[in-house]
């Protein structure tokens, strides 16, 4: 194990191998390579060894002027250039050595050098060597719209985006610091940032508006009912935010939020609205809320100036769900994080989302329903927390005080002990390696309602699940390995977004459709609108697929788009500096570094320094790679020093600025970018794969960084390889093992990161990295990257030669002979090792091995082992070419040339010499914004693409039964859509657009009211409300009145003491939106459903002798009688009365010493119970009074003497009856009654035949509906 390895312990048996290598050709002689090196009329007399770095040619110096050709044993260098014409050149000094070069690039106009002639290794252009293809546009993946292109990591500090929701003009998405949105009409226009003024991260994304600044933003959910956004935050607050800022606020002004509350003490996981048009939220500790839309809509109608109070009649009015279900400290669901809601809007019904389980309840009546399990199994168990953890409880029960300070403490000891409980299984799962990680694999991370009413979840280990709408699992599907983040629907599309930037299209049957990788990060949100399904990824951009993609469609797009190139592709340059030096465990002077970095950095954007052998006790060895197996990787106090030092020598404060850095044991390495180049730099990563003792050890290994430069993705890897002469084979292994591990990760210490080994996690391999990593279709990170440099100390030696053979070559300058002894050059030339690679020819001494502090050749080496020395310090790269003639362009957007490769033989601080390369690069790349309007361009204009685009409008023909309903007593109308169609399916969805009182003086309604996100009112149950017909099929659905027409007022979620009664007539409208299987356009149809109210039917006046003729009076505070009118539309206002057919008569009288007032009393035993009354045929009559003042005693009265009657009393204590009251004067109360109608009542109204019947016996008049519902 070579843990406490000293360089001068590298060598100890050079000779005795050399001589072991039977493979190793003999050493040339001397005389006869100084004859090959003579220039014409010199005599072949040895020369003596010249140490003296005076000597040294300069490589400007020699190529200045020439073109100089190579002889045969160059013939594997790779002549780039397309001109190759060329003459021997040479080169003669003072001591007639020569060497041999080949230009392989001309120099354009306006470059001020001449590139270095380069060494190709073969092996390159097959499988993971294989340069990545780039092209104009994607080619494998559809064209699609860049409304955010991806912006630079270091540009979105607190501004990340989050989530997205669509409405049907624009997309908004949730950012750490609130807010925003875009306009489709905006969606092709060129990138201007906000207000028009450009921004970091934006310059090129299309215009958007964005808010105020807020606390993160980490749920949205639009409510197009309202024209309203709902979003959940971070501090616990549920905002909402207008559709229509932009009335009340310029561009250059961010736009506020609307009403807010604190909905949680701990962040909001998710918001949705129910199909009543409720608001549900959720959050950690297995707490979910109800806002009913009742509460809401009073606070949403308040002024600017009483928003405190709105966001407290707000808040005050929450239900939590949690403490309904905790009877005796025992709760019927699980205490863990819920992490979403889905509102099955079907069904009526809500699913909760927790780790392991679901919850299922009833939207309109808020009850729990179910419990199961990702299985599919009910869940019997029952937690019973102590006091102190039951927060959600004791924070919603009945507080007329205020809250105490232990009570309010309870979040915090939920929160804490859900992160202790949380962190401890995680090392649980670690130490166990087993069911943890079984159990993290089946965890549900996002939830869908497809457009035939399934429900579809995705879990971690990328397993889809099908579920019935009642909680019955049905199938299950795996399409990819990777995790699933999200989904979105599209007709009959279902989308799945993964953690691996995959997106996938599967039916409603679960098969795979088409799938491509949408981003090169994890698609977290989908959202579909404008005909587009958006999906937005972990860097932040945002792009939108269309509905038809793949498909012919993206074919005519790519085509034209790649004929106008030139309109959006865009050459920049940049000159990179890699700086490469074994430092031996010692410091360097400033002399040194400016000798080494200083002095060739003026004209430089990106400096890369790579240091080995930073730090090399076994002691510290040992304590970096325990750091390392616990993703510790901070870095040493020696590897920070290293990094300041070379800091203050770049003027870094002024000039440069510190991109990241990651140390690995020995290994450093740590980048700086040009201030002035600074936008155009970003995305760092870092990465380290340490190939020392087992594969664990960082003394030998590789540290590796990634950024992107003007969108092209370039890593620079430090290596540091097997050690001794004999040791290639190793050295191979180490690099194709660095190679195909290294996996980058976020660096933890971009800029000024207090620690120099940065970053992330450990060393994990690709394959180790995530259980979801889907290793068939996983490519090598480096493979994917458009530059790739290597260098540092690769340990390659000089073989078949000798110490004083070596040493007198060296001394005469002679290379080409040298080189070709090189191991690394012959294992290049081989294809084992850097396959496809490049290298400028070497024109510098070997540089190593030295003794410290000893100037000039004469440093070499000289003790009693006296290594040969050899080039261990090696800078080699690849870009993007494929071939000779590659020349910079969109399908080759890489190319790099050498300007400088030597080393600084003056310093002498270490046993070897710094190395230097620099690189001028070549970079083509899109201007997406200009690519954006070309896309839309062809959108607009181009007539293909017209013609399937118009194909997409297309909707299959229904058909509704009818456009009018009236129902009453609990009625049940059907409903029947008809899909006329004999190729399509036909997609459908049922909404609500508003509901509003009947005026029972006047022939029309109150203004149309909308609930939250076009819910139902609660007197409406319509089932279902949504799904698929077949072709030439039809669909029934149910249209029932609920009982439910009593409303409780919450405060602080206790249901109050008082009850209201509104006997008015309602009618809603339904709205039946239809659309094609994948269509971009729907067709609406109208249904007036009518509520007529039950105990509207009949009151006798009490001064009136015809007991049989009947009314319902009602004082609306003027004293007068009204009686009930419906509007149908077509057929005017009807009158319905009726009469009890056994000449019964039912008489309601009240005594309020208040003219049209009611009053409703419940006992103090019972605050929630109804009482219903039934008349089952009996032909008394009954009248009913109530003195308000006096609640112990009632009178009876008689209304007929032949029929006799009945009265009631009510005792103060009887909990199961109530009396009503209503007082029109109060217009805040809720609106409800109570009356069940038995099947007896002769006043029944008959719902299956679709007819109401009203008759009146002593007038001998009827009225019937003349449209059949059916």
């Amino acid at each position: 194990m070579e843990i406490n390895h000293h360089p001068s312990e590298e060598d100890d048996d050079d000779k005795d191998a050399l001589s072991s290598m039977s493979a190793i050709p003999p050493p040339r002689k001397i005389h006869s390579y100084s004859h090959q090196l003579r220039a014409s009329g010199q005599k072949g007399h040895h020369r003596q060894r010249q140490h003296s770095l005076d000597d040294i040619p300069k490589i400007t110096e020699a190529l200045s002027g020439c073109s100089i050709s190579g002889d045969s044993s160059d013939d594997e260098f790779y002549p780039y250039a397309t001109t190759t014409n060329s003459s021997s050149f040479p080169f003669t000094g003072d001591t007639g050595d020569s060497d041999d070069y080949l230009i392989t690039h001309q120099p354009e106009i306006g470059e001020d050098f001449q590139p270095l002639p380069e060494f190709v290794g073969s092996g390159g252009g097959v499988g993971m060597f294989k340069v990545p293809t780039r092209s104009p546009l994607h080619s494998a993946r559809p064209p699609c719209l860049e409304l955010r292109p991806h912006p630079l990591r270091e540009t979105q500090v607190g501004r990340f985006l989050r989530n997205i929701a669509c409405t049907g003009t624009q997309l908004w998405a949730g950012q750490e610091s609130g807010v925003r949105f875009w306009n489709f009409d905006d969606a092709f226009e060129p990138g201007c940032g906000l207000g028009g003024h450009v921004r970091r991260g934006d310059e090129d994304a299309a215009p958007f508006h964005e808010s105020a600044s807020t606390s993160p933003t980490t749920c949205l959910m639009a409510d197009n009912g309202n024209r309203l956004v709902w979003s959940g935050h971070k501090d616990g607050k549920i905002r909402s935010w207008t559709m229509d800022p932009s009335s009340e606020n310029d561009d250059d002004t961010p736009f506020k939020e609307g009403l807010s509350w604190q909905a949680h003490k701990g962040p909001v996981n998710s918001v949705i609205m129910s199909s009543y048009g409720d608001l549900w939220s959720c959050s950690e500790g297995g707490v979910i809320k109800i806002w009913t839309w009742e509460s809401m809509e009073k606070s949403l109608s308040l002024r600017l100036e009483e928003k405190h109070m709105a966001a407290l009649l707000v808040e005050r009015s929450g239900i939590d769900l949690r403490a309904q279900v905790t009877v005796n400290g025992s709760c019927s669901i699980s205490s863990s994080e819920v992490k979403s809601l889905l509102a099955d809007n079907v069904r009526s019904k809500v699913w909760a989302a927790q780790l392991q389980t679901f919850s299922l309840w009833d939207a309109r009546t808020k009850e729990l329903l179910q419990v199961f399990n990702t299985e599919g199994l009910t869940e019997n168990k029952v937690e019973m927390p102590s006091e102190k953890d039951q927060p959600a409880e004791d924070e919603m029960k009945v507080k007329i005080a205020s809250t105490s300070k232990k009570e309010k403490s309870h979040g915090f000891l939920q929160r804490s002990r859900n992160a202790i409980m949380g962190a401890a299984d995680a090392v649980r799962r670690v130490a166990t390696r087993g069911g943890g990680a079984s159990e993290d694999a089946k965890r549900t991370e996002a939830m869908v309602l497809a457009g035939d009413g399934m429900i579809w979840t995705g879990c971690t280990n990328g397993l889809l699940i099908q579920w019935d709408g009642y909680g019955n699992r049905l199938q299950d599907f795996r399409h990819h390995q990777c995790a699933v983040l999200c989904f979105c629907t599209f007709g009959e599309r279902i989308y799945i977004g993964y953690v691996s930037g995959h997106i996938q299209i599967i039916d409603l049957e679960g098969n795979l459709i088409a799938g491509w990788v949408a981003h090169n990060n994890a698609v977290i949100k989908m959202a579909s609108a404008d005909g587009y399904i958006f999906s937005l990824a972990t860097h932040g951009g945002i792009r939108g697929w269309h509905v038809i993609s793949p498909g012919p469609l993206d074919g005519i797009i790519r085509s034209e788009l790649s004929e106008t190139e030139q309109t959006y592709a865009q050459t920049d340059s940049v000159r990179i500096l890699i700086g490469s030096w074994n430092v031996g465990q010692g410091k360097a002077s400033h002399d040194a570094l400016m000798s080494w970095l200083g002095s060739v950095a003026s004209d430089v954007g990106i400096l890369v320094v790579g240091l080995q052998e930073v730090e090399m006790g076994a002691g510290f060895l040992a304590m970096s790679a325990a750091k390392e197996s616990v993703g510790g990787n901070e870095g040493s106090s020696i590897g920070q020093y290293w990094i300041d030092t070379i800091g203050k020598t770049l003027d870094e404060k002024a000039v440069f600025e510190r991109m990241g850095s990651r140390q690995l044991a020995g290994l450093l390495i740590s980048l700086w970018v040009r201030k002035n180049l600074r936008t155009h730099v970003g995305d760092i990563d870092v990465a380290a794969v340490p190939c020392g003792f087992g594969r664990a050890i960082g003394n030998k290994g590789g540290v590796g960084l990634r950024i992107r430069v003007f969108d092209r993705i370039m890593c620079f890897i430090n290596c540091h390889l097997a050690a001794h002469l004999e040791a290639v084979n190793r050295r191979n292994a180490d690099f194709d093992h660095i190679y195909k591990t290294m996996s980058f990760s976020r660096s933890s210490n971009a800029h000024n990161a207090p620690a120099a080994g940065v970053t992330t996690g450990s060393h994990t391999t690709k394959s180790a990295n995530n259980v979801n990593v889907n290793t068939e279709e996983t490519k090598q990170d480096l493979a994917e990257a458009d530059m790739v440099v290597f260098f540092g100390d690769f340990n390659y030696r000089l073989f078949g030669i000798s110490y004083d053979e070596a040493r007198d070559f060296v001394s005469q300058r002679s290379f080409d002979w040298l080189r070709e002894k090189d191991q690394l050059r012959a294992e290049m030339k081989a294809g084992k090792v850097f396959q496809g690679m490049r290298e400028a020819i070497i024109t510098f001494p070997p540089t190593y091995k030295f003794e410290r502090h000893r100037p000039g050749l004469g440093g070499y080496d000289s003790g009693e082992k006296k290594r040969i020395p050899a080039w261990c310090d090696r800078v080699i790269y690849r870009d993007t070419r494929t071939s000779p003639e590659s020349e910079c362009s969109l399908d080759c957007p890489v190319v790099a040339s050498i300007m400088l490769y030597d080393a600084c033989m003056d310093v002498t601080e270490s046993d070897h010499k710094p190395v230097r390369c620099k690189f001028h690069v070549k970079i083509e790349h899109v201007d997406r914004s200009v690519r954006r309007q070309e896309f839309g361009r062809i959108i607009r204009t181009n007539e293909k693409v017209r013609a399937l685009l118009n194909d997409l409008r297309y909707v299959p023909e229904t058909v509704v039964s009818s456009n009018s309903v009236v129902l009453q007593n609990q009625d049940t109308f059907v409903l029947r859509i008809t899909n006329k169609c004999v190729k399509q399916n036909a997609v459908f969805r049922i909404l609500c657009e508003g509901q509003s009182t009947v005026r029972e003086d006047e022939d029309n309604t109150l203004e149309l009211q909308p609930l939250g996100s076009f819910g139902f009112p609660r007197w409406l149950e319509v089932m279902p409300a949504a799904g698929t017909i077949k072709p030439d099929s039809s669909v029934e659905i149910s249209v029932h009145q609920e009982e439910f027409h009593t409303l409780e007022e919450f405060v602080d979620g206790i249901p109050q003491n008082w009850w209201c009664e509104d006997t008015r007539d309602k009618e809603a409208i339904l709205v039946v939106n239809v659309q094609g299987s994948c269509s971009t356009e729907t067709e609406c149809h109208r249904v007036h459903v009518r509520h007529c109210f039950s105990a509207k039917n009949l009151r006798i006046d009490a001064n009136q002798s015809d007991s049989k003729s009947t009314s319902l009076k009602k004082n609306e505070g003027d004293s007068k009688s009204k009686s009930s009118k419906k509007n149908d539309g077509d057929s005017g206002s009807k009158s319905h009365k009726k009469n009890d057919e056994d000449s019964g008569s039912k008489s309601h009288k009240k005594n309020d010493g208040e003219s049209g007032s009611k009053s409703h009393k419940k006992s103090d035993g019972d605050y929630g119970s109804k009482s219903h009354k039934k008349n089952d045929g009996d032909s008394n009559s009954k009248s009913q009074k109530k003195n308000e003042g006096d609640s112990s005693s009632k009178s009876q009265k008689k209304s007929d003497k032949d029929s006799g009657s009945k009265s009631q009393k009510k005792n103060n204590g009887d909990s199961s009856s109530k009396s009503q009251k209503k007082s029109d004067e109060d217009s805040s109360s809720y609106k409800s009654h109570s009356g069940k109608r038995s099947e007896g009542d002769s006043s029944s109204y008959t719902s299956q035949s679709g007819k109401k019947k009203s008759s009146n016996s002593s007038t001998g008049e009827e009225s019937q509906n003349g449209h059949d519902k059916r």
